[in-house]
């Protein structure tokens, strides 16, 4: 029997980062408290702080400033595609 992968919302993540960087918790009370692994508790935190100063993540972004970023760049992403695309039809 395998064991499922949970998963949880950026809102979430914010808030469990904010108990360490906001409310002073250690990460260990604060992953005890929310039943997390301390591990995944410190790469949010890292995360948080990160794009906090501007760097924009390869994974799923936690804040909405980098989230509106990241969306914005996906679609820019997919102008440029079809872009492309058109160039390469023939013109009548």
């Amino acid at each position: 029997m395998t064991k499922q992968r949970r998963s949880f919302t950026p809102e979430f993540k914010r808030e469990a980062a904010g108990l360490v960087l906001k409310q002073n918790y250690s990460y260990i009370e604060a992953s005890r408290s929310l039943g997390i692994g301390e591990s995944a508790l410190r790469r949010w935190v890292d995360q948080i702080q990160k794009e906090h100063k501007g760097v924009t993540p390869q994974s799923k972004a936690l804040t909405p400033e980098q989230q509106k970023i990241q969306e914005l760049e996906s679609r820019i992403a997919r102008l440029e595609q079809e872009k492309s695309i058109l160039k390469r039809l023939p013109r009548s």
